[in-house]
């Protein structure tokens, strides 16, 4: 296997453990997104699911904002560079922001911010911002490696019938 394959092959491996945290989350009451941590070597250091429902209705308790902020305090900006942030859904611009903040380096995404605002439409607890989030990394300082959408059908079965039930 070339190492480009077997980039692709951890790559959806963890990806799809990010889908089985947004699984649960959803199982939880929260919104169905989840996000994980992987050091350099490919291990899970930390998973996040969404908060909406379990940080008391808020709305900034984004999978991603939350795991960003946790790997902030836990590990140095030079680690974190290395390690990958795995997600079902591509970052939104507060997380994206958050997400280059923390100093992670690279982002692997499931559905993209266009498609998830098309699932959701128009939902008060969902009010998409569809930008997509390498805009967002392209204006930092450093690089943030972007790859998605990945394994996009997978990340939008997630969101089935989830926001017609809600509100």
């Amino acid at each position: 296997m070339s190492n480009a394959n077997s980039v692709r092959a951890r790559d959806e491996a963890l990806l799809r453990r990010a889908f089985d945290v947004a699984l649960r989350a959803r199982a939880a009451g929260d919104h169905p997104f989840g996000s994980i941590l992987a050091g350099p070597d490919g291990v899970v250091l930390m998973e996040q699911g969404n908060g909406f429902t379990s940080e008391g209705r808020d709305r900034t308790a984004h999978a991603e904002r939350l795991l960003a902020s946790r790997a902030a305090r836990a590990y140095d900006v030079d680690f974190l560079s290395r390690c990958t942030l795995y997600t079902s859904a591509e970052p939104c611009a507060m997380c994206a922001g958050a997400i280059y903040w923390s100093g992670i380096g690279r982002v692997v995404y499931g559905q993209t911010e266009k498609a998830l605002k098309a699932a959701t439409g128009a939902h008060e607890e969902n009010p998409t911002l569809d930008l997509p989030s390498a805009i967002v990394f392209e204006a930092g300082q450093r690089p943030t490696e972007v790859v998605g959408p990945l394994l996009e059908d997978e990340a939008a079965a997630l969101q089935a019938d989830f926001w017609k039930t809600r509100g």
